[in-house]
């Protein structure tokens, strides 16, 4: 099980560095390549901040906020603090994202972003930005709905258990 919760993140970083890569040498000066015209366009865009441009040009606030963040996922799934595989995977799927944006901002000083979704007028983002945004939405779905039903599942197993070695010891 180790090894597939390893080629989560790894996958999901290999996939944001090649696509970014193949923005870099096929977007950066090509500006805007429409895949569906005035929906979905893949543009070239350099954002030395994080979501939506907040903290623009704060590499190393974000570094450190970043790190922060990588270092109490690794505690939390080293000390088991969410129990599920579900609820596992959500922080992998955040581990890979934020490690994709990492890599662009240590290697870059910036993150390169090329999807860009025009039918709302959303941010222009990429896959890392996907994966975090897929992992943090899951698992507040985790957190809210299937959390409380786990723990309480559990409460009452440890409470049946507790009861059945008291009614043996009779």
């Amino acid at each position: 099980m180790l090894i597939i919760y390893l080629l989560i993140p790894i996958l999901g970083v290999a996939m944001d560095q090649v696509t970014k890569h193949w923005a870099v040498t096929h977007l950066q000066f090509a500006g805007t390549i429409p895949v569906w015209e005035g929906v979905f366009h893949l543009t070239y865009c350099e954002n030395t901040g994080a979501a939506f441009s907040m903290l623009s040009d704060k590499r190393w606030l974000l570094l450190l906020i970043t790190l922060a963040l990588l270092a109490l996922i690794l505690v939390a799934l080293i000390r088991d603090w969410i129990p599920t595989v579900f609820g596992r995977v959500c922080l992998l799927l955040i581990l890979g994202g934020a490690v994709g944006n990492l890599w662009d901002r240590l290697a870059r000083g910036y993150v390169v972003d090329f999807l860009d979704f025009r039918l709302i007028r959303f941010p222009i983002f990429n896959v890392a930005d996907v994966l975090l945004n897929i992992g943090v939405f899951a698992l507040l779905i985790y957190l809210i709905l299937i959390e409380p039903k786990h723990s309480k599942k559990e409460k009452n197993r440890e409470n049946h258990s507790v009861d059945g070695d008291a009614g043996g010891q009779r």
